[in-house]
This record gives C-alpha cells, sequence and structure tokens, in this order.
C-alpha cells in the first residue's frame, strides 16, 4: 500500500519536475512584454507578489534558471532537474555555462546544486592556480610598467576620459597587443 502511494507521489513529481522552467518562461514573458500593466499592476514585482505570492528574488531566480535551461537545452537531454541546480551556473556566460555543464555531466557525480557549485569552484581555483603561474613569469620591470598604465587608465576614469580619451586608451592598448602577438609570431 505504502510503496504504490510512494509510487503514485514520485510519478507527480517526475510530471511536473520542469516546471520551474514552465514558470520562468512565462514570467520572462510576462516581465518584458510587460502584460503585468493589463491586469493594472504599476511593476512587475508588484504583480508578481500579488498574483503568485512569489518574492522578488525568488521571481529572477526563476527566469534566470530558464534562461540557463534554454542555453543548455541543446547540448544534450540531461538537464538540471530544479531551480537550484542552476544557480550555480547563472553567474557564468553561456558558452561557460555549456562548457561546465558538459565537463559537469562527464564526472558522473550526482546532479545536486551543491555538487555543481563545488565543482565550478574548483574550476576557479585551478584557473587562478594557472593565471599566479603566469604572474610569476612577469619581470619586475614589466609589472611596474602595467601598474603604471593601469594606474593612468585609473586617472582617465576618474577624471570621466576629460585629458584622455577612452578611444585613444583603446587604441594604444591594440598596438600592445599587437606588439605582443607580433613577438609571438617572430619566434
Amino acid at each position: 500500500m505504502q510503496q504504490d502511494r510512494l509510487k503514485h507521489l514520485e510519478t507527480i513529481i517526475a510530471k511536473n519536475q520542469y516546471r520551474f522552467y514552465e514558470i520562468g518562461q512565462a514570467l520572462l514573458e510576462i516581465r518584458d512584454s510587460r502584460l503585468y500593466k493589463q491586469a493594472l499592476f504599476t511593476s512587475f514585482e508588484a504583480y508578481a507578489r500579488s498574483r503568485w505570492d512569489i518574492g522578488r528574488s525568488q521571481v529572477y531566480r526563476l527566469i534566470d534558471a530558464y534562461n540557463v535551461i534554454k542555453n543548455l537545452s541543446p547540448i544534450g537531454d540531461r538537464l538540471p532537474g530544479n531551480e537550484t541546480q542552476t544557480r550555480p551556473l547563472v553567474p557564468l556566460s553561456p558558452p561557460e555555462q555549456r562548457k561546465i555543464w558538459k565537463e559537469f555531466l562527464g564526472t558522473k557525480l550526482e546532479v545536486t546544486a551543491h555538487n555543481i557549485q563545488k565543482f565550478i569552484n574548483e574550476r576557479k581555483v585551478k584557473k587562478n592556480k594557472s593565471d599566479s603561474d603566469l604572474i610569476d613569469q612577469i619581470g619586475d620591470e614589466y609589472m611596474t610598467a602595467v601598474q603604471n598604465m593601469l594606474t593612468q587608465v585609473q586617472y582617465a576614469q576618474n577624471d570621466q576620459w576629460q585629458q584622455t580619451s577612452r578611444q585613444a586608451a583603446l587604441l594604444w592598448n591594440r598596438v600592445i597587443q599587437e606588439k605582443i602577438v607580433s613577438r609571438e609570431a617572430d619566434r
């Protein structure tokens, strides 16, 4: 008897598992099309709170979850199963989301928000380690020159690019990049 009840309840959960995605999609359209005004609400957040009793944070988490699922759906049939599992992927760019998701699925770890976040954090630590290894390979004179240049950029930003235009700074950035790339090609 209890086994039948468990199976029935699990079937309900399985059928409705991806509702968070559909809810996020609907909320996104209501927000972007300003359909909440048809219901005489002045803001989307007020609409969500009054009509659905969903707070601002949760509304945007559902919309973010929809965007993550929409981005991941072309790469495979295994997707995050709930809104919480999408949260660690939200801050990443769409290409990073797809890359991280593929790599995470390759680990065969259980798909949980905790495991996804842990995987992403471990990747960041490895990346930071490789970045710090590169910093160790920079000479003191070069580092001083870069820091002086960054200080000048900061000054220009602080005076709203009055003395040096942003376009000129970007031009010099491109010149430096071309010099570095051309030296690599000469080797």
